[in-house]
């Protein structure tokens, strides 16, 4: 059976995924009593669902992989391809594998049809008002060192990107700052649902994110928003982490629905020069 051969819990924690992308680490043992491929691939599984193996994380080589989990090889490889005929691993083209990208359950199709309709858009941001507000006030209650410390270096990455007044990195910072909150709520489910809202909005599936942080005086709300997030869960006051979360996201509703409605007036005034295209105008 794998054991540990320190004490200390952080380096206990051995990672399974290529150190060169992402530190990710192992909180379980593999179950020898089980099949050895099947208990392999749980174990594997186990990580995935908790959340210590991200969507798109590369997965060690296989002779190194198989050292960590102290499995021989052929189980290994065995158990890799029990995950990978559920989808959860993917072969690279250039070789090795990789957690497959989970972002969504949804299919593409409906998720593209979804996001070409506002009052979609409007429920998506409702909804996560919603999620974000427990998410941050489970993470008030039960972070812990670890967290709070994921949850500082996120936020000096926001604050560092807003004195660069760069869009892209700004809104990168603001989803890995939520993500942070909700791997520090401590409930799976709760994780699993708010990555795939995640994942849609790195995508730009339902908004564009850069947009809205192109406007100085949204940035500056912005900064301070998640700075009340970030301060409420640090000092573990779940119900002001709640307020901050839900009137962050309100917040950001109100501003894309702003946003939205200035661009149907400019497309319509660019109609009305152009004739609606369909005539001849000197």
């Amino acid at each position: 059976m794998w054991k540990s051969v320190v004490p200390d819990q952080a380096a206990r924690l051995m990672s399974i995924t290529d150190p060169r992308h992402m530190e990710t680490r192992m909180g379980s043992e593999v179950n020898k009593g089980a099949p050895a491929a099947a208990s392999t691939a749980r174990h594997i599984e186990d990580l995935i669902l908790e959340g210590s193996l991200r969507p798109g994380d590369p997965l060690l080589p296989e002779r190194e992989m198989a050292l960590r989990l102290n499995v021989s090889r052929p189980t290994l490889r065995q158990g890799i391809r029990m995950l990978e005929e559920k989808g959860l691993i993917v072969a690279e083209p250039g070789g090795g594998r990789k957690v497959a990208m989970l972002a969504t359950s949804i299919t593409d199709p409906l998720i593209e049809l979804m996001s070409s309709r506002g009052a979609v858009v409007n429920d998506y941001l409702e909804l996560r008002a919603t999620l974000e507000g427990m998410a941050a006030s489970l993470a008030a209650t039960r972070a812990n060192d670890v967290d709070r410390e994921t949850l500082g270096r996120c936020m000096a990455r926001i604050a560092a990107a807003h004195d660069k007044a760069d869009p892209r990195d700004e809104a990168e910072a603001d989803v890995d700052l939520h993500i942070a909150v909700y791997e520090a709520s401590h409930n799976i489910v709760l994780l699993q649902v708010m990555r795939a809202l995640s994942g849609m909005l790195r995508k730009g599936v339902f908004h564009n994110r850069e947009r809205l942080y192109a406007r100085a005086e949204v940035r500056d709300v912005l900064l301070g928003q998640h700075q009340a997030i970030h301060d409420a869960v640090m000092a573990r006051d779940p119900v002001a982490a709640a307020r901050a979360a839900e009137d962050h996201m309100t917040y950001t509703r109100r501003v894309l629905s702003e946003i939205a409605a200035a661009d149907a007036r400019l497309e319509i005034s660019l109609r009305r020069i152009e004739g609606g295209s369909i005539t001849h105008r000197g």
